[in-house]
C-alpha cells in the first residue's frame, strides 16, 4: 500500500502546466515491426481497450499481461483521479492484498522505447526506476513532463507502454467521479475516487 502511494504521489508533484506534447527523440535504428497486444479492461462504468506496444516496450508489456493472464486485476479499482487543466489522468492497480503482486520489473524509459505521455497513454506508477509493480494510469492529456527527462519532470520519468484504442468516454467518466475531500496523503489528498471504479475483469482480446 506504501508503495502505491508513494508511486501516485510521485505522479502528483508534476506542474500541470506541461501539456505539450515531446518530440519523439531521433535514432538512426530501424525501428521495430508493430506488436500490439489488445487488452480489455471491464469496468463498473464501461469497457477500456488498450492496445499493449510489445514491439517497444516488451518488459513493461510483459509484467502487465502477466497480471491480466493471471486475473489479478480482476476485482480490483481504479482509486485516484487527478486533474490537470482540461485532462489529467487516473490510475489503478492492486490494492487489496499485498500477496497478489509480482516482484518489481526493470524500467523501461521513453528515451530508450521512443514512446511518450501522451493523452490515451498507458503508463506505469513507480517510485523510482526498477519499483514498478502493478499500478498503472492512463492520461486523459499530454503531460511531457512524465517521459524521461521530460520538461520540468523526473529525469527517469514513467515508463509508457500502450495506447487507448477503445473507451475515452469511460475514462472520462472516471475522471469526472465523485472524490474524497478528506481520503489521501499527501498530495494525493482530495483525488482518491470515493467509491472507487471497479475493474470486472481484465483479459486479452481474441
Amino acid at each position: 500500500m506504501n508503495h502505491r502511494i508513494l508511486a501516485a504521489a510521485l505522479l502528483a508533484a508534476f506542474p500541470s502546466t506541461l501539456v505539450a506534447q515531446a518530440a519523439p527523440p531521433a535514432s538512426t535504428q530501424a525501428a521495430p515491426q508493430e506488436d500490439l497486444v489488445p487488452v480489455a479492461i471491464d469496468t463498473s462504468l464501461g469497457r477500456i481497450v488498450v492496445a499493449l506496444d510489445r514491439a517497444h516496450a516488451p518488459v513493461t508489456t510483459a509484467n502487465f499481461l502477466h497480471y491480466v493472464d493471471t486475473h489479478r486485476f480482476d476485482g480490483e479499482t481504479f482509486y485516484r483521479a487527478m486533474h490537470v487543466g482540461t485532462g489529467g489522468l487516473v490510475q489503478a492497480g492492486i490494492s487489496s492484498d499485498a500477496r497478489k503482486l509480482y516482484p518489481p520489473v526493470a524500467h523501461e524509459p521513453t528515451s530508450r522505447t521512443g514512446l511518450h505521455n501522451v493523452a490515451g497513454a498507458i503508463s506505469m506508477a513507480n517510485a523510482g526506476p526498477g519499483t514498478a509493480k502493478s499500478d498503472f494510469f492512463i492520461l486523459l492529456s499530454d503531460m511531457p513532463s512524465l517521459d524521461s527527462n521530460g520538461p520540468g519532470g523526473d529525469p527517469n520519468g514513467f515508463a509508457a507502454f500502450g495506447r487507448v484504442v477503445e473507451g475515452m468516454d469511460v475514462l472520462k467518466k472516471i475522471l469526472e467521479a465523485p472524490v474524497s475531500p478528506t481520503k489521501g496523503e499527501g498530495a494525493m489528498k482530495g483525488q482518491m475516487l470515493d467509491p472507487p471504479v471497479k475493474i470486472i475483469r481484465a483479459a486479452r482480446v481474441k
